[in-house]
């Protein structure tokens, strides 16, 4: 059974698709990019700040599930630009600092709305962690 997730604190989809779906023990998020929740505009300030925003995206996602980025076990990490990784990557690590989840980072022609940075995750819920 699977139980669709939604939160007041991360922008809304933007197309025909859930920011989040609960299934068992797992929880599977969109990508999130680096949306501000209450314009829907990219955050300014490049690859950091959007890295920043996404994974604050993906923390109130994740809460609303009943998870928490303590509780991801993979990413996967979309960059416009490979030439990013080292600025995305440390911005990353200030939010992954102990028990990274495993990661895939891939290099991809565009994202939605121009941004620099997507970021998905699939974590447990809390109470099977």
């Amino acid at each position: 059974m699977k139980k669709i997730v939604v939160s007041e604190k991360a922008p809304k989809a933007i197309g025909p698709y859930s920011v989040a779906v609960q299934t068992g023990q797992m929880v599977y998020t969109a990508g999130q990019i680096g949306l501000i929740p209450e314009t829907g505009e990219i955050i300014p300030g490049g690859v950091e700040a959007e890295t920043r925003q996404v994974l604050t995206n993906l923390k109130n996602v994740l809460e609303s599930a009943g998870s928490s980025l303590g509780d991801v076990v993979k990413t996967t990490v979309f960059l416009r630009d490979m030439a990013d990784f080292s600025k995305m990557n440390a911005i990353y690590g200030e939010f992954f600092a102990q028990n990274p989840p495993a990661r895939s980072t891939v290099a991809v022609a565009g994202l939605p709305k121009g941004c620099s940075v997507e970021i998905e995750a699939v974590a447990t819920l809390r109470e099977y962690a």
